[in-house]
């Protein structure tokens, strides 16, 4: 997320108008449009007097690292959390290894090397809410029960060429969003970008340069969804979709 978007996301929440935040923080209602316009990003001082009014830091505000930022289930931002291990108002992970191991490659399409990825998140995951407090905040884990329900249920549809999944990761929906081909030439997406799954993706059994890709929804698990696609997801075809 740019800046431009962030400031206009926690205007629009807080159900503000240009003018009304302009005459907050002692600007032009111009300013502010050229920062959601992303002609102009506010100076320092500004930045310091949205980060007071929106209760949010300065870097959240800068778009970076947006790699951490968690979402509520009304979709705004959390600062307390990461946003693989809180997501939609849903506690992920109970294993910070096996989360940092599942941001990487993300982090490595935002420009980080793999080290660079790595000592980022070892660094900055403690400091946050939901590590320091994991005993208070984690939910015994319930999720990782349910994730175990999901999993039998896909191995359970035993599609062919689909190696056993042994694990499901909160994937943001921007990642794993394709676009399908349908009858008539038409292309669909059938996910939201800025909703977060449970999905992985698997080498075949039969080998190729295609890989399986298993997703499901992670609010009320209420559909599955297989496919196939080469690297970068490039011409997904979709095996099965299945509503719950």
């Amino acid at each position: 997320m740019n800046t431009k978007d962030v400031i206009y996301e926690l205007r629009t929440r807080s159900g503000m108008s240009q003018d009304e935040l302009a005459e907050k923080i002692f600007v032009t209602r111009q300013a502010v449009s050229r920062w959601e316009n992303g002609d102009t990003v506010p100076n320092t001082e500004t930045l310091k007097l949205l980060s007071n009014l929106f209760n949010v830091s300065i870097n959240t505000l800068l778009g970076s690292p947006r790699q951490l930022i968690g979402t509520d289930k009304d979709g705004a931002l959390n600062e307390n959390y990461c946003k693989w291990c809180y997501a939609d108002g849903q506690y992920t992970y109970s294993d910070m290894d096996e989360l940092i191991d599942v941001c990487i490659p993300h982090m490595a399409k935002e420009g980080f090397t793999e080290e660079q990825a790595r000592a980022y998140m070892k660094e900055k995951l403690p400091q946050l809410d939901y590590w320091k407090r994991y005993e208070q905040l984690s939910d015994n884990g319930e999720f990782e029960r349910f994730k175990q329900q999901l999993i039998d249920e896909i191995n359970a549809l035993h599609i062919e060429g689909l190696p056993k999944v042994e694990r499901l990761n909160a994937l943001v929906g921007s990642f794993v969003n394709l676009a399908y081909p349908l009858p008539g030439g038409v292309s669909a997406k059938f996910l939201d970008d800025n909703t977060t799954y449970l999905g992985n993706q698997l080498e075949p059994e039969f080998g190729g340069e295609r890989c399986f890709g298993v997703l499901a929804n992670m609010d009320n698990m209420d559909f599955i969804l297989v496919s196939t696609y080469e690297a970068e997801g490039k011409n997904p075809e979709l095996v099965l979709y299945k509503k719950r």
